[in-house]
């Protein structure tokens, strides 16, 4: 029986031999082929596999954290690739008090009608609880379409430019308020909101790194190409929305959200019951918070309008426009990225006085840019400005975590995003309306933080030396 079955058994190493024969030989040849095979395509599946291990570290891939990182990943870079192609197109293009025009038009033209359009966002997706990732795959969806419309408007220069520039805008604001509403619901175990959303910052800046310069080579082929990169990008983020976990779409424990700062209008399920819940469950620690996060905003949106221009008229000394408004926008991107790190470290420290400390930085560093003007002060300037963004709105989130009832506490989230959005948008208006003295510009940049820091100041310390309304679970 031995001898009878050792035949059979023998066809792991005769068999295969045979079958190896009938394919084309014994494989020996194949074998360097499919070595290069596995050479050209490991850049592609290799870096997959890197970014799908660090995106859904920590319990992050099961709680489908890691999924929504990618998600907002994919939306950076699809934002990234329009603003290359809108950049070049209303900014780059043409002559400098042309360009003043043309995007004192464009703001006028888009932000305008999304400064009345953006409070009606939060509380319409307050109505759409049970459709969250449907509202994210529309956003993007919204988004995909729009960039074949710029595609065509970029070369002729039509105003079919403006109308579809806001529904962008539009459509990229209404995904960051849905997104900020979805992470509570996807917080792997241990994981603080201020954790969660470093997280998902982190990965939104990895791929907007990414993309630039690729949506810088595709402009060199031509305007539309980085808009055509923009839609195949966003219609992946439609088809990733629905990936997201069906949790995200659960209602269950909510209700809707309003603003208020004042003690005696708190109220909620554990003091006493009304008719209408709202956001004036957060506190007066959150309202302060977010009074700070818009004047830090404010400045955001003012530094990139004003500096754009003052640079392309007078740029750094030795170095071209180009130059000069590159440096400063990887100085606010390092400094972004930088905060954003931080954050995550400094989670279990007061956010009260992270926030304070901050606001306070960048005063003074506003102050110093203003009154020694000159290059390496500006650079500083715009990274201690992204680096204080990132830090102040992840200890916004930490306190939105301490101190709103899980009931409120998506709706808050909305809403403070929709405020922080206005910010940027009045910020931009007022850099655009300046004239084009740098010492004077940054005086009023420092006038826009201080007015934030100093009406905010006494009520965050306040509520760090009594600290919080409730129990602090930043950890």
């Amino acid at each position: 029986m031995a001898t009878a079955r050792r035949p059979e058994g023998a066809t792991g190493i005769g068999g295969a031999k045979g079958r190896r024969s009938r394919g084309g030989g014994t494989g020996r040849g194949r074998g360097p082929f499919r070595a290069v095979g596995r050479a050209l395509h490991f850049p592609f599946t290799g870096a997959a596999r890197g970014i799908r291990k660090a995106t859904h570290a920590h319990g992050a891939g099961e709680s489908g954290l890691g999924k929504l990182i990618e998600l907002h990943g994919v939306n950076g870079a699809g934002d990234m690739m329009i603003t290359v192609a809108l950049a070049s197109t209303v900014f780059f293009s043409v002559p400098t008090d042309e360009a003043r025009g043309r995007v004192a038009l464009y703001l006028g033209i888009t932000m305008a009608p999304f400064t009345v359009l953006a409070p009606v966002i939060g509380p319409l997706l307050d109505r759409l609880p049970h459709g969250r990732r449907a509202a994210m795959a529309g956003a993007m969806f919204a988004r995909a379409m729009l960039a074949l419309v710029l595609s065509g408007a970029v070369v002729t220069g039509t105003l079919e430019l403006y109308p579809a520039a806001l529904g962008v805008l539009v459509a990229s604001k209404a995904y960051g308020v849905v997104r900020s509403a979805v992470v509570p619901r996807l917080l792997p175990p241990r994981f603080s909101l201020v954790k969660a959303n470093s997280r998902v910052t982190l990965g939104g800046l990895l791929a907007t790194g990414i993309a630039a310069p690729i949506g810088a080579g595709l402009q060199a082929l031509g305007p539309r190409y980085p808009l055509y990169g923009a839609f195949l990008i966003f219609v992946a983020g439609t088809f990733l929305s629905f990936t997201l976990p069906p949790k995200v779409d659960s209602a269950k424990g909510e209700d809707t959200a309003l603003l208020a700062a004042d003690e005696q209008h708190l109220h909620g399920p554990h003091l006493k019951p009304v008719k209408r819940p709202g956001l004036r469950t957060v506190g007066i620690a959150v309202t302060h918070a977010l009074g700070a996060n818009a004047a830090l905003r404010c400045l955001s949106g003012f530094l990139i309008f004003f500096l754009a221009f003052l640079l392309r008229e007078h740029p750094m000394s030795g170095q071209s426009a180009a130059v000069s408004l590159g440096i400063v926008a990887v100085s606010a991107g390092v400094g972004n990225a930088c905060g954003t790190a931080v954050g995550a470290w400094l989670r279990s420290r007061a956010p009260e006085i992270i926030i304070v400390t901050v606001v306070g930085f960048v005063l003074l560093a506003a102050l110093a840019a203003a009154i020694f003007f000159g290059a390496v002060l500006v650079a500083f300037l715009a990274a201690t400005a992204g680096f204080a963004q990132a830090l102040a709105k992840l200890s916004l989130d930490a306190l939105i975590q301490r101190d709103v009832p899980e009931l409120v506490r998506t709706s808050a989230f909305a809403r403070s995003e929709t405020l922080l959005q206005m910010s940027w948008v009045l910020g931009g208006a007022v850099g655009i309306v300046l004239p084009l003295k740098g010492s004077f510009g940054l005086l009023v940049g420092a006038a826009i933080v201080a007015v934030g820091w100093l009406t905010t100041v006494k009520g965050l310390i306040g509520s760090a030396r009594h600290g919080g309304h409730g129990r602090p679970r930043v950890a």
